[in-house]
């Protein structure tokens, strides 16, 4: 499953700068992570993205959450 929704995020240089972003569009991970992150629910992200599937929203998060995992953690 995983892997699956995985697929659905690209990053290409040729799109937006080379930033992941739902397969298919422009329209960048970051942006529906915020919009989670803001108290928006996935109807509501729907709304304004129509072409959106929930499968796209949970990816956005899932590599969102795979991305800070590979974050270092220095003590200072």
């Amino acid at each position: 499953m995983e892997n699956k929704l995985l697929k659905r995020i690209v990053i290409d240089s040729e799109i937006m700068l080379g930033k992941a972003v739902i397969k298919g569009t422009r329209l960048p991970v970051e942006i529906i992570v915020e919009k989670v992150a803001y108290g928006q629910t996935v109807d509501d992200i729907k709304v304004d993205y129509p072409f959106l599937k929930d499968d796209d929203i949970k990816a956005s998060l899932l590599y969102a959450a795979k991305q800070l995992s590979h974050e270092e953690v220095y003590n200072v």
